[in-house]
Formats: structure tokens, sequence, C-alpha cells
């Protein structure tokens, strides 16, 4: 089973990038800080980070995350429209930036393309 892990600490986008991660056929652990982070990551395939977080820096999540599981996938989420961020967040390691949109349209499709999941969405 594919584990992702879904670093956010606003709880209501956390539980829905969660879903989405489950509907696309992986398991999900969620976590809301870079301690929770560090214990989680190195059984993980993957993660998902919040970029709009105010209980972590985001960039230093990202680049915390491939230092100490540099195999380890990484998606960033944010606002489209934070040119800025989403390039520093490739910067840090992260492999794609999606905007927020993306994931609320066809997350669980997205996600199981990301991980290349060959599994039937759930909906």
């Amino acid at each position: 089973m594919v584990r992702v892990v879904v670093l956010a600490d606003d709880l209501i986008w956390q539980t829905r990038l969660a879903d989405a991660v489950r509907s696309a056929g992986a398991t999900p652990e969620r976590v809301r800080t870079v301690g929770d982070l560090e214990r989680a990551l190195p059984s993980s395939h993957a993660l998902v980070v919040d970029l709009t977080a105010r209980a972590y820096e985001p960039l230093a999540a990202i680049a915390r995350a491939k230092e100490i599981a540099p195999a380890v996938r990484v998606l960033a989420v944010g606002q489209h429209d934070d040119v800025d961020l989403r390039r520093r967040a490739l910067a840090a390691g992260a492999e794609r930036v999606l905007a927020y949109r993306k994931l609320f349209e066809d997350g669980p499709g997205t996600l199981a393309r990301w991980l290349g999941t060959a599994v039937t969405v759930q909906p």
C-alpha cells in the first residue's frame, strides 16, 4: 500500500487532502508539525504539503523532508496566483506544485496519476 503523509495545519484542508489521498487508493497519514513529519516520513512513499500553513514554514518542511528521505516524492499545494511561492517550493524539493482548485476539482484523479497508483478512484 502506498503511504502518503499529508502536512497541513488547517483541519478542514488537511481532511480534504487526506480524503483525496484515500480516494486515490493510498493510505494517508495526517500531520500538523515538522516534528510529526520527521517521525512519519521514513516509512512513507510521498508527501503532500500545504503551502499556506502557519504552524510550520512550508519551504523548510519540504527541504527537511528531502533531507530525511530523499526518495520521497513531494507535492505542494497552494494558491494559484502565488507564482513566487510556487517557484520556491520547486526549488526546495517539491516535484510538483498544484493549485488548491486543481485538487478541489479532481483531487483523487490528480493524486492517483501523480502517485502512479493503478486504482479505481472512488467518487
